[in-house]
């Protein structure tokens, strides 16, 4: 959440425009990453034992 912040905070700011968007990119990356991890971690720690 906080990457999420941090680019909220500097797209409000004006920092991104459409010839520089990586770290927006990125941080959706990273996001949709954790949400994959957690989608086998999740079943792996609660569900099975």
């Amino acid at each position: 959440m906080a990457a999420i912040g941090w680019i909220l905070f500097r797209s409000l700011r004006g920092d991104f425009s459409s010839a520089y968007f990586t770290p927006v990119d990125l941080v959706g990356l990273y996001w949709h990453l954790v949400d994959l991890i957690w989608i086998f971690l999740f079943p792996l720690l609660y569900l099975i034992a």
